[in-house]
């Protein structure tokens, strides 16, 4: 991986940790899905040679599978 790769990476990693952190007031499920499309995000850059339809792809994927999970936590909690 050459070392615009490492910093774009560097750069989504940071900028979703800030991101999350200010949004504190976020339900577990908004939470969720956003973390999944911020490490589906990098996942995808990574995995296509860091590619903007990659990065695309995976932000959209790791959001439902974040979506996704977050609903099932949602319904163990309220059982």
């Amino acid at each position: 991986m050459n070392s615009i790769q490492r910093i774009s990476a560097t750069c989504v990693l940071v900028t979703a940790a800030v991101s999350m952190a200010a949004c504190s007031n976020m339900s577990r499920r908004d939470r969720d899905t956003a973390i999944g499309a911020g490490v589906g995000g990098v996942a995808g850059s990574v995995l296509s040679g860091g590619s903007t339809a990659g990065t695309i792809g995976g932000a959209a994927v790791g959001g439902v599978i974040g979506n996704q999970v977050g609903k099932e936590k949602d319904k163990d909690e309220k059982r």
